[in-house]
């Protein structure tokens, strides 16, 4: 059974870091895209940023402050969040795929459940 988990969410003040995990279980495959969306209350599911092969992707949103990264043997990604702002604040998911384009939901098969991040002002 697959099975992605998120963690190091939590409430932050403007301006401060935080850094996101998630984990895979359950697959071993020699390439995926691997990535993190985000949904704020009364917003759509929105691109945050993706990791495949050796490229990384970002939303304009996020660029200079986030970096994605992944660790292969521990079937990791991770999400460094630099420069909070309140806008930041949303559920952040996990996600992975195995299509050539990494930017939209449909792009993944698999899912985690995702973790709270709060930024306040």
């Amino acid at each position: 059974q697959v099975q992605l988990v998120e963690s190091g969410g939590g409430l932050v003040q403007a301006g401060r870091s935080l850094r996101l995990s998630c984990t895979a279980s359950g697959l071993t495959v020699s390439n995926v895209s691997m990535s993190w969306f985000r949904q704020a209350p009364g917003k759509e599911r929105a691109f945050v940023a993706a990791s495949r092969w050796s490229s990384t992707y970002y939303a304009d949103s996020v660029k200079g402050r986030f970096t994605i990264s992944r660790d292969s043997a521990k079937k990791t990604v991770y999400l460094q969040m630099n420069s909070l702002k309140p806008e930041d604040t949303a559920v952040y998911y996990c996600a992975v795929g195995y299509k050539s384009t990494v930017s939209s939901s449909e792009d993944y098969k698999y899912w985690g459940q995702g973790t709270q991040v709060t930024v306040s002002s």
